[in-house]
């Protein structure tokens, strides 16, 4: 009894020397991974060694119903080493810059559309691009009509504390000829329902119409770079504009509402009383594609990927994904993903390959 009762003892005294030595070791053992982290992530472009090719970065799969897994709408585009931001939602700029994406080099923005959730990120993404890149002209924002007056709203908002970063860092690194942006509104001739908005080293990239009424107008964008291409649906019905735009592309980013649930958070809010609540669920029902429609478009338009964005209602679990497709993968014969925060789809260039890399849990 007595040697076993020394047995414990001396392994307790063991357990607790080594409890010891890890509380009095584990902050130089954290300091020493944050430094090799540092070292190997801060002032370095994760995008440097993809391939030559278009690059898609879900930074934003949500929509204006509070989802603590996805931000608002927001795609970021690299295309050879051109990088693009098309719409700008809440925290869609941190999980970008997460990603990896150089949103320094960002060339020009987008967006579909001017309801808020497409565009309240619009600040950050003015502001990082500005000072990571080191800009000496404002950033273009190419968007429907009034893009105007919410950009010159934007930089009066961010005016003071430009005023703040240049005092700070100094001119050199935050010039202030480079604050803020640059409305360049979309302009279609008479009849057309496309038109070129960017062409330069390789890219060209197209805007088109789609049908989000009351919001008019709203928009959709065609990328295309080194024989691939992506197509973004920004938010709409099932539209033939997007099908004839959408042919034969590589992926097709469509927004999607599942009607059914919305239907049921509807009854839900009016059986609670809050008859306001229940109208507005009612109500968005009738301007946003289905799963099936966004489906559906995918196929007639020959795509090779449909990526489902715009995310309504909220999923709080990947459980749930079954249940919001629906039968929509009934109606498309490529492959279909529910899209979330963190994805980069990667398509090389001279290849039919598409990778798919998950960067956020």
């Amino acid at each position: 009894m007595r040697v076993w009762a020394w047995g414990v003892g001396a392994l307790a005294v063991v357990i607790a020397a080594i409890w010891i030595g890890w509380t009095l070791m584990r902050a130089e053992i954290g300091m020493t991974i944050f430094e090799r982290q540092v070292q190997d992530m801060v002032g370095t472009d994760p995008s440097a060694g993809l391939e030559n090719g278009l690059h898609v970065y879900m930074c934003g799969t949500g929509s204006p119903i509070p989802d603590p897994s996805r931000a608002g709408p927001c795609v970021g585009i690299l295309a050879g080493k051109s990088a693009f931001v098309f719409d700008a939602g809440s925290g869609s700029m941190r999980k970008l810059m997460r990603i990896g994406f150089p949103i320094g080099q960002v060339k020009k923005a987008y967006l579909t559309h001017l309801h808020s959730d497409h565009l309240d990120g619009l600040g950050e993404l003015l502001l990082q691009a500005w000072i990571g890149g080191n800009r000496a002209q404002p950033l273009p924002i190419g968007g429907p009509a009034g893009t105007g007056e919410i950009v010159a709203g934007f930089n009066q908002v961010y005016r003071q504390d430009s005023t703040y970063r240049v005092a700070h860092h100094g001119e050199n690194v935050a010039n202030p000829q480079g604050f803020g942006g640059m409305a360049d509104e979309i302009v279609f001739l008479e009849g057309r329902r496309q038109t070129v908005v960017y062409e330069g080293g390789g890219v060209t990239i197209t805007a088109f119409l789609v049908d989000h009424e009351p919001v008019s107008p709203a928009l959709g964008y065609r990328i295309d770079y080194a024989d691939r291409s992506v197509t973004i649906s920004g938010d709409t019905v099932k539209n033939e504009t997007l099908i004839v735009m959408a042919k034969d592309t590589d992926i097709l980013i469509h927004e999607a509402l599942n009607r059914d649930m919305v239907l049921l958070m509807a009854d839900a809010a009016n059986s609670n009383g809050n008859k306001g609540l229940a109208k507005i669920f009612t109500d968005i029902t009738d301007y946003h594609a289905t799963p099936r429609d966004a489906a559906e478009s995918a196929e007639r338009a020959g795509a090779d990927m449909l990526v489902l964005t715009h995310i309504v209602p909220p999923l709080p679990s990947p459980l749930l994904n079954p249940a919001f497709v629906g039968d929509a993968r009934k109606h498309y014969s490529g492959a279909l993903k529910v899209g979330s925060d963190g994805l980069l789809i990667s398509l090389p260039s001279g290849s039919d390959a598409i990778h798919v890399e998950q960067r956020l849990n």
